[in-house]
């Protein structure tokens, strides 16, 4: 089977990181261990490897052609119709592509749940920003939300991913996708503020289902996210909503330096809540050294420095 016309898709731009040409490892058909509620794909049974796909030689052979055509790509995005850690030639795959990407990046899109083998933990060290589902913590939950196949040791999980966030000197993003009445409830919150805590990532992402799911399953609401952003303390926090609702208001010296030094903001947080005055105190903040601005993979966010 011929895959060089259904690997490739983009380049598309994205806001965290530019110019993205994605490349899709299983681009015949879902091969995924997990069959999550909130899947914009078709529901389909898990599996614990990919039975077909594309050579190496031909995906790399596809970036090339592609590069030719667009040569201002900013990042190779790696995901797949499914899960990309399960393509069987993963490593020497990032390899191949380490060598030719110039100062392009690497990204790769996954679920997680392989990241406790060592033979992918490694090669996604290799990666300049990988980005882990975690949408739950509890066996019960991840049976119930993301359906995992039976070969996911889900105990590993987030101990492995403690492991990598200290041991990678690349960007770390943890994405959280919450679903109502499934990963909503105290419970599941404070185990999954609990290990966010220890995974340390750049960034958290928290967002909840916008496009139509493969079952029947509802989204959360914005200030539901909202709440969970303040809940996750002394983490950086970024909602992900379409359509965010905008509540400006004004804000005192005080009351920002607070509040930056419970929750980091975005540069969209501060256009969606602060009024004009309240963006001329940040800058003052700003100069006097109290806030700063870190870049945590593509995305700003203004952080209080002080002790």
């Amino acid at each position: 089977m011929s895959y060089s016309n259904s690997i490739i898709f983009g380049p598309i731009p994205s806001r965290r990181f530019g110019i993205s040409l994605g490349v899709d490892l299983s681009p015949s058909k879902k091969q995924c261990n997990f069959d999550c509620l909130y899947c914009e794909l078709e529901g389909a049974k898990t599996t614990d490897k990919m039975d077909t796909y594309p050579s190496v030689n031909e995906i790399i052979t596809a970036i090339k052609e592609n590069f030719l055509i667009h040569p201002q790509i900013d990042v190779i995005t790696l995901t797949a119709n499914g899960e990309p850690t399960l393509y069987p030639k993963l490593n020497e795959l990032i390899d191949e592509i380490n060598k030719m990407k110039n100062q392009t990046k690497t990204l790769i899109l996954s679920n997680g749940s392989t990241i406790y083998k060592e033979e992918i933990f490694n090669s996604l060290l290799k990666i300049d920003t990988v980005k882990l589902s975690l949408d739950c913590v509890s066996a019960k939950c991840f049976k119930k939300l993301d359906r995992v196949n039976s070969s996911v040791e889900i105990e590993k999980i987030v101990p492995s991913m403690i492991e990598f966030s200290k041991k990678t000197k690349n960007d770390f993003v943890l994405e959280i996708l919450f679903v109502k009445d499934l990963n909503d409830k105290d419970e599941e919150l404070d185990l999954l503020y609990e290990a966010a805590l220890k995974i340390n990532p750049k960034r958290i992402d928290i967002g909840t289902i916008d496009r139509p799911p493969a079952y029947d399953v509802k989204p959360v609401s914005y200030e539901f996210l909202e709440s969970i952003a303040i809940r996750f303390e002394n983490l950086n926090m970024n909602i992900i909503y379409k359509n965010r609702p905008k509540s400006i208001q004004s804000y005192s010296y005080e009351e920002i330096k607070k509040m930056l030094k419970r929750r980091p903001l975005t540069k969209e947080d501060i256009e969606n809540m602060f009024d004009e005055k309240s963006k001329l105190l940040l800058e003052e903040l700003i100069k006097e050294e109290i806030i700063t601005i870190v870049n945590s993979s593509g995305i700003e966010f203004y952080k209080n420095l002080e002790k």
